[in-house]
């Protein structure tokens, strides 16, 4: 069974994909494959990336009205885009790349907003995130961690209970109620921030068994493209959170 707290890279994929249909060598799915198309759809949201943070402040070093739209049209695409993929895997060859290019806007408003205010910090960010996803793949490939079924069950549950404390903030924000604590740069909501990294890297543990169970079972050449998604997926979460962790820190100076 492969569990994994990425909902795009649950445990009934592989079975939903169809497991009687015959499939040649040449199309099946591939890790050097994932690899490229990883690569693909990082390169895509840097690109848009850098675009909107280009686009992001006006002359006068004000927010320009547009940051805006590429942030929350980013985000919303970026959902919309994810939930197809998700329930239409065989699409993955193009809605994966179109939600690369659609968080790549997103990412690239935030990003500069939040350099703004703490110099340097995105850069921070991405160094950190780079050196964690080379820190876990090493850590897999090796051995030193195991995707076992205790292990993955209790990083879904850790990662389902984070995303809903997530929804209930944003749920209770509409009504202008705010949770005490957690997003701010108090030892708690450092704290807070530091378990979201801890399991956001630990969802590349099971994302990196996903890819390979995938490769082994041979899944459809398209599943490459899904693989890189889920990790994408994963990256962008860790990213984000970094970001806050940061600014939480650097805010106590």
């Amino acid at each position: 069974m492969i569990r994994s707290g990425n909902p795009a890279l649950k445990d009934s994929t592989f079975l939903d994909i169809g497991s009687g249909s015959v499939v040649s060598r040449e199309g099946t799915m591939t890790l050097n494959g994932t690899i490229h198309r990883t690569a693909t759809l990082l390169l895509l949201a840097f690109l848009t990336g850098a675009w909107s943070w280009s686009q992001t402040f006006a002359a006068d070093g004000s927010i320009a009205p547009m940051a805006s739209i590429y942030m929350w049209g980013g985000l919303i695409g970026g959902l919309v885009l994810a939930l197809v993929t998700i329930f239409k895997k065989t699409w993955s060859p193009v809605t994966a790349p179109l939600y690369a290019i659609a968080k790549g806007f997103a990412l690239g408003a935030i990003s500069a907003i939040y350099n703004a205010q703490f110099d340097g910090i995105v850069l921070q960010a991405l160094m950190l995130t780079g050196a964690i996803l080379l820190a876990m793949l090493m850590a897999y490939r090796s051995g030193l961690v195991k995707a076992t079924e205790n292990f993955k069950l209790g990083v879904a549950a850790a990662t389902g209970g984070i995303m809903l404390v997530y929804l209930a903030s944003i749920v209770l924000g509409l009504f202008g109620i705010r949770i005490p604590m957690i997003h701010e740069s108090g030892m708690v909501g450092i704290g807070f921030s530091l378990f979201v990294v801890v399991i956001a890297s630990l969802n590349l543990v099971l994302d990196f068994d996903f890819i390979e169970s995938g490769v082994e079972q041979g899944a459809p050449k398209y599943m490459e493209w899904y693989g890189a998604f889920g990790l994408m997926v994963t990256l962008v979460w860790l990213y984000l959170e970094m970001l806050r962790l940061l600014a939480k820190l650097q805010s106590r100076d």
